[in-house]
């Protein structure tokens, strides 16, 4: 009876410390995927900027250039602009992949779909530069709440399966 005891109680402090975890990871994705498509723009920058491929193909080759949540969002959005125009594929891309950034972060992407393939080369250049001044100063928040909450959302999870289990005793 003690070690059925002892092994519930295990249980509990361990699904408190996993959740507690898993919160925090929420915050470290966030910056690892801001990063990534920082990264993916400055590719998708230079890529009309200095070749004469097409939106799908671009996004193509950008999506297989990268091996995270990001390179989905390129690759869904590559193979929608098949059936409908750019923005909407962009759009639907990120409405479709579960991602860790946030609804502004959301917001600033889709903005920068509104424009793609309806403005000359020089506007969408500018629209990219405008997402990735955004994107840098959202990796410096993005930053600073990970170093904030990561380690009080693992320890807060620890300390909450320790009181019930306390609680239980």
């Amino acid at each position: 009876m003690l070690f059925l005891k002892i092994t519930i109680y295990l249980c509990i402090f361990i699904s408190c410390s996993l959740i507690g975890m898993f919160v925090s990871k929420k915050y470290s994705n966030r910056v690892n995927e801001l990063k990534e498509f920082k990264n993916a723009l400055n590719i998708f920058k230079t890529k009309i900027k200095y070749t004469y491929d097409t939106l799908p193909e671009i996004f193509d080759e950008i999506s297989r250039s990268l091996d995270s949540n990001i390179s989905s969002v390129f690759k869904v959005a590559s193979e929608k602009m098949n059936l409908c125009s750019a923005g909407e594929a962009w759009e639907l891309a990120l409405k479709m992949e579960d991602l860790s950034i946030n609804s502004d972060d959301i917001d600033a992407l889709k903005q920068l779909g509104k424009l793609l393939g309806k403005t000359d080369l020089d506007g969408q250049i500018s629209r990219i530069d405008m997402t990735l001044e955004f994107l840098e100063k959202q990796i410096i928040i993005a930053e600073k709440l990970k170093y904030k909450n990561e380690k009080m959302y693992r320890t807060l999870g620890m300390i909450m399966g320790i009181a019930i289990v306390i609680i239980l005793v």
